[in-house]
């Protein structure tokens, strides 16, 4: 099977829930979400038969890559989030009806809540894109697919004036940052002639290069980026759009919308880092960015007492460990590990532990009132398997041994000692030490303090999609702890 059937099927599976949504009488339209669950799961057993292309001559690999393991690796990221992101919304729905619904004599009293379940299914269809995409209007497109549906999703809840402010932020930076990539894509392609990468890589590559030209495209191309990655300086909408989002679609910013940047940086980056002319004040730039993403995020994130803004802010710091991977790409050791390969492990790991830590937020959300942290006091107490969960993604996050969070860190780490990059991974160690106490503090209060007063002592209930969800989660995050190179395996 063309790999480029798998984005098909996903945008027909968006289409067919909007159909579903709008012309069935359905009761409840949450089975709307599990029918997409069904579906995408499909289409990554999908991912496991797609053939080589015979030739690769005609106009759709201009701008769409053959299938590699890598780009298949990123491709499965994308579904495995969108499945999770809509078990979430299954139990997050309640909020959404009440946020949303049209109150008006005959409405549906679900409604609204189909596009909420069929529209992170379109972001999933330009996420799978981005993973092959070789051109730089194909990037523009499969990019701009994903931040629009980030957009509505964001601003989703019409009667929250959080998510509201959330999402006029969330445009208007986005779109900010747009305009900063398209005028850099025109630099590029005035500098190289081209809008291939593989082209532009070449370009980029020859002395005669105009260097000036380059680096203010790559600077261009780099604030765009830093905004989809949050990355510092460019962080500053993350916390207040964390906060403000739906849950669920804050999992979603936090993994698609990091994995989308990396994913685009990675493609991007690597032709100027590859040019003798151009690498060293590029990875100048990249280890300047890394660090400044490192401190603020790590730091920052030690006084938040919210849960998911303080989850916000550890996201900048993980994108500086992402950074710290790019700037210490081997320059002449065939041997040393790529770039590609510790982000992607990277990627893969932070999936696992993030979406697990939203999943017990949203499985908190009927019976804890607000995000602060002191409302998760004593949690084991009142539900010791949300409390064990938690405590799994907190000490993955973190980067205890057996559990991926730590190899995550430590390729990062092993790149930036085998680079020489010594200002970098001194405060990267820092940058971790500071992620140990903010995330294990939240596990200390779950199992070393008593339940709030004015808290229901009650056990929780933990819906069975969900908790299957998380039990398998849990038992990856230790898997990709114990035998990091299975992970490995699967993309390089």
């Amino acid at each position: 099977m063309p790999v480029y059937y798998l984005e098909f099927l996903v945008v027909a599976l968006g289409l067919v829930m909007l159909m579903v949504d709008a012309f069935a009488k359905l009761e409840d339209k949450r089975s709307l979400a599990r029918f997409g669950i069904l579906g995408l799961g499909v289409v990554f057993l999908l991912l496991f038969l797609v053939e080589a292309p015979v030739s690769t001559e005609g106009a759709i690999w201009k701008f769409y890559s053959p299938a590699d393991k890598l780009s298949l690796f990123f491709k499965g990221l994308a579904l495995l989030t969108t499945i999770l992101v809509l078990v979430m919304a299954v139990d997050y729905a309640p909020v959404v009806v009440a946020q949303t619904a049209n109150p008006e004599p005959g409405a549906h009293p679900q409604s609204g809540l189909g596009e909420f379940f069929a529209l992170p299914v379109f972001a999933c269809a330009g996420l799978m894109w981005m993973a092959s995409a070789n051109n730089l209007v194909s990037i523009f497109v499969s990019l701009e697919t994903v931040s629009i549906t980030f957009y509505i999703l964001v601003a989703y809840l019409r009667r929250n004036v959080g998510s509201l402010e959330a999402g006029v932020k969330y445009l208007i930076l986005g779109a900010l940052s747009t305009g900063f990539l398209v005028y850099g894509f025109a630099w590029l392609f005035g500098v190289t002639g081209s809008m291939e990468l593989p082209a532009i890589a070449e370009a980029l590559a020859k002395p005669g290069v105009n260097t000036t030209a380059a680096l203010f495209a790559f600077a261009l191309i780099l604030i765009a980026l830093a905004f989809k990655l949050g990355a510092a300086p460019f962080h500053l909408w993350i916390p207040d759009v964390y906060q403000g989002a739906p849950t669920p679609i804050t999992a979603f910013l936090s993994v698609g919308s990091k994995a989308a940047g990396a994913i685009v940086t990675l493609r991007l980056v690597s032709p100027f880092l590859a040019s003798p002319v151009l690498v060293a004040k590029v990875t100048t730039v990249l280890v300047a960015v890394a660090i400044l993403t490192l401190l603020i995020g790590n730091l920052a994130a030690l006084s938040q007492r919210n849960f998911k803004r303080l989850l916000g802010y550890s996201s900048v710091g993980h994108s500086g460990f992402l950074l710290m991977a790019l700037a210490s790409a081997p320059r002449d050791s065939a041997d040393a590990m790529l770039p590609s390969t510790a982000i992607a492990f990277y990627l893969g790991a932070y999936l696992l532990m993030t979406l697990l830590a939203f999943l017990v937020l949203t499985s908190l959300r009927p019976v804890i009132a607000g995000e602060d942290l002191d409302a998760y006091r004593g949690l084991a107490k009142r539900s010791p398997f949300l409390a064990a969960a938690l405590l799994v993604s907190m000490a993955s996050l973190a980067g205890i041994p057996l559990t991926a969070g730590f190899f995550g860190k430590f390729f990062a780490f092993k790149m930036a000692l085998d680079a020489g990059q010594w200002a970098l991974l001194g405060v990267g160690l820092v940058a971790a030490a500071a992620g140990f106490y903010y995330y294990l503090k939240i596990a200390v209060s779950m199992y070393f303090s008593e339940p709030a007063k004015d808290s229901d002592a009650a056990a929780i209930r933990v819906n069975p999609l969900a908790g299957t969800a998380m039990g398998v989660l849990m038992v990856l995050i230790v898997l990709a702890g114990v035998a990091p190179g299975v992970i490995v395996g699967l993309f390089s």
